[in-house]
């Protein structure tokens, strides 16, 4: 192995090209992923982790990298990033409001995608298609946008009556389900936004998404650098945050941001 990297890690980068283009940031570097594919690469747990908002030397981590204060204090961590209708940022009301003016307060997306299951979501619009991607999205479609994160949420309350908001990751990397009729499920979503949400549905088109795998586990089985501080295989895949090995391990890198890691390959 004659090339090797080590600090702080990040969630996976992506690009929506024919594929997507993977690249994993450690402190400054951006590691190239995709050319990693069918070769051998070696992680290695140092045993710091690091708050992604405050920098602090902290045990464990909160919410995929945050130390406790920071989960509790910080904007990114606010109760309506994952519950977007509880955002009450339209109403003055915010941890923070000048971060609220560029996150929540600008215009909101709510989609669907299919991950195995079609699900809904809301994401602004800087975050498309990464959102799609790190939820390992094999389709997407934006069906509303709204000038707000709370109007957002509210058709997203509504919607949930009839879908999922929530991707199932083992169904999701298996890539074992059949394909519905998308088109028919986009009339469908926008037939129930008729009552009382029309005025923000807009007219898309599905995005297809394709991840680099080259083969996919048997049997999934996850493991973390919390449990096993080294890990070395030969790297089959990537999709959505998740590391694909010869060996049926998977490793969601997301969950381990602001772990302190040597890559080798």
């Amino acid at each position: 192995m004659s090339n090797q990297y080590q600090g702080t890690i990040k969630k996976l980068q992506s690009q929506l090209n024919n594929e997507v283009h993977y690249s994993l940031p450690i402190d400054s570097t951006l590691v190239e992923l995709n050319q990693l594919i069918n070769k051998k690469v070696k992680f290695t747990f140092l045993g710091d982790i690091y708050c992604i908002k405050c920098n602090q030397k902290i045990k464990k981590t909160f919410a995929q990298g945050y130390c406790f204060p920071c989960f509790r204090d910080a904007p990114e961590t606010s109760e309506c990033i994952l519950r977007p209708e509880l955002c009450r940022a339209h109403e003055g009301e915010s941890r923070d409001m000048e971060w609220s003016n560029k996150h929540c307060l600008t215009n909101q997306h709510v989609y669907m995608s299919f991950t195995g299951n079609l699900k809904i979501g809301v994401t602004r619009s800087t975050q498309i298609p990464t959102r799609w991607i790190d939820q390992g999205a094999i389709k997407a479609i934006i069906l509303c946008t709204t000038p707000n994160r709370y109007l957002a949420g509210l058709i997203e309350v509504h919607l949930k009556q009839f879908y999922s908001d929530r991707t199932h990751w083992i169904k999701m990397l298996s890539g074992k389900f059949e394909e519905p009729d998308f088109e028919q499920c986009y009339l469908e979503a926008k037939k129930y936004l008729n009552d009382g949400f029309s005025k923000y549905i807009t007219e898309n088109k599905w995005v297809d998404i394709n991840y680099p795998i080259q083969s996919i586990p048997n049997k999934i089985k996850s493991f973390s650098f919390d449990k096993e501080s080294s890990y070395e295989d030969i790297l089959v895949g990537i999709k959505g945050q998740y590391l694909l090995f010869k060996n049926n391990r998977v490793i969601n890198i997301r969950k381990h941001t602001g772990y302190s890691l040597k890559i080798q390959y």
